[in-house]
């Protein structure tokens, strides 16, 4: 099968945005962490969408860490990108910033990388084209994305022994 022509990085560039509602809260009024990671998963579908022009599907998320609690009427702006592409997955990094509207102050509340799919209308992996990277933070999680794979392919690998 020919290899498909590269994309680049730029092209899949998404923002998400969203109020921090009531019905979003905890006890304490702070959004709860499954609708960060809720979010975090739609933004890192947009990106990966643009990039592969096909249906995607989450293959895993790597672990997040909630840096600061977000509170309702908060605006939370997401970022996401493809970070490099292994034939049918790729690599997506997904970066949350809160605005406190108010004031105009944001703080990086999380960050995540994903692993997406792409699928064609069977369901079934496709090839996608590769991310070609341009700026140094690019070429950067360009590279540290072939680092982070290994470690999941790894984790996957022994928990498949472990299971059977």
């Amino acid at each position: 099968m020919p290899e498909l022509p590269g994309k680049f990085v730029r092209e899949s560039v998404s923002e998400y945005t969203e109020f921090a509602l009531p019905t979003d809260a905890n006890p304490l009024g702070n959004v709860l962490g499954g609708k960060v990671m809720h979010l975090v998963d739609l933004a890192g579908a947009m990106a990966a969408i643009r990039h592969a022009r096909h249906q995607v599907v989450t293959a895993s998320i790597d672990y997040m860490t909630f840096l600061h609690p977000i509170h309702i009427g908060s605006l939370l702006i997401l970022r996401s990108s493809v970070n490099r592409v292994f034939r049918s997955s790729m690599e997506v990094g997904v970066r949350l910033e809160v605005e406190e509207l108010r004031t105009g102050e944001r703080r990086h509340a999380s960050s995540a990388y994903l692993t997406f799919v792409a699928i064609d209308e069977s369901g079934k992996p496709i090839p996608i084209p590769s991310a070609i990277p341009e700026t140094p933070d690019e070429m950067r999680r360009y590279e540290q994305a072939e680092e982070r794979r290994r470690y999941r392919l790894d984790l996957r690998e022994k928990a498949r022994r472990k299971q059977g």
